[in-house]
């Protein structure tokens, strides 16, 4: 019988010189079923939206060869490239990098995209930012209906999306099928201690509307980098909600940091949420 959930792997969780050939299949030895492609706001990734049919074509033959595909995207080039921003070439470029992420997906069989939750990153924020990212996210969410991909908001380490019910206020205004929240279990943790919150009534406010989870692991103000185990993420009751609310998509994010080891981590992480996973299912 197969498995009730699927569970991926970030990208960024190994060394970013290995062939997409050996990534998949280091993916594969660790028990992982699918990974998460980056498309971070660095020239070498973004240049992935360019790649041409043919490059296209043999990453899927990759895939089927391997039995890993790809299938979901870290979108988070919208950090340098930020769809609320003041100027109208960084905003227009956001706006390609969101036409172009869409039809990369629908060329890979992604099929979900995992937003930046920012209005903008490097400028001050303000009502007026606020609108322009509305606007355009109102336009980004019809090119994803178009090609029938899912949008789910990250739930960021900023404050203007770091909570789930946070996000659900775009997705409100928005009314799309294809514009929901895939949260980030580490980052809502982090904003719960530090507003004296609950992590699962946070969750809870996107009943209906999460599409998938992030698996990471974070200590009170640092959201990167922190090894599984090491932090205070309760991932088990992150999880059995997530669960309850009809998450069965998941993906562990962390960070390959040079540890020689790095396959062991990948291995470690498979069995800590496969072993919580399996509980529910």
């Amino acid at each position: 019988m197969a498995k009730a959930y699927t569970l991926g792997l970030y990208e960024k969780a190994m060394p970013k010189e290995l062939t997409w050939k050996e990534k998949m299949l280091a993916a594969k030895e660790a028990g992982f079923d699918f990974i998460e492609i980056s498309i971070d706001e660095t020239d070498e990734k973004l240049a992935r939206l360019n790649w041409s049919k043919e490059e296209r074509l043999e990453l899927v033959s990759l895939m089927k060869e391997t039995g890993v595909p790809i299938r979901t995207m870290c979108l988070s080039g919208h950090r340098k490239y930020p769809l609320g921003s003041n100027d109208p070439e960084i905003c227009a470029r956001g706006m390609e990098i969101m036409e172009k992420a869409i039809e990369l997906s629908e060329d890979l069989g992604i099929r979900i995209i995992q937003l930046a939750g920012y209005d903008v990153y490097y400028e001050e924020g303000s009502q007026e930012t606020r609108e322009r990212f509305e606007k355009n996210l109102r336009k980004a969410t019809l090119m994803a209906a178009k090609a029938g991909v899912t949008m789910g908001f990250e739930t960021m380490e900023t404050e203007f999306m770091n909570t789930v019910e946070k996000a659900m206020v775009y997705v409100n205004k928005v009314e799309s099928t294809y514009l929901n929240v895939y949260p980030d279990l580490g980052n809502v943790t982090n904003a719960a201690v530090s507003y004296g919150t609950d992590v699962l009534a946070d969750l809870e406010t996107g009943r209906g509307h999460l599409v998938a989870m992030h698996l990471k692991e974070t200590v009170p103000g640092k959201f990167r980098e922190i090894p599984f185990g090491t932090g205070h993420v309760n991932f088990a009751a992150g999880i059995q909600k997530a669960w309850e609310l009809g998450v069965r998509k998941f993906v562990t994010e962390f960070w390959y940091v040079g540890n020689p080891q790095w396959k062991d981590d990948l291995a470690f992480a498979n069995n800590m949420m496969t072993e919580l996973l399996q509980k529910q299912s």
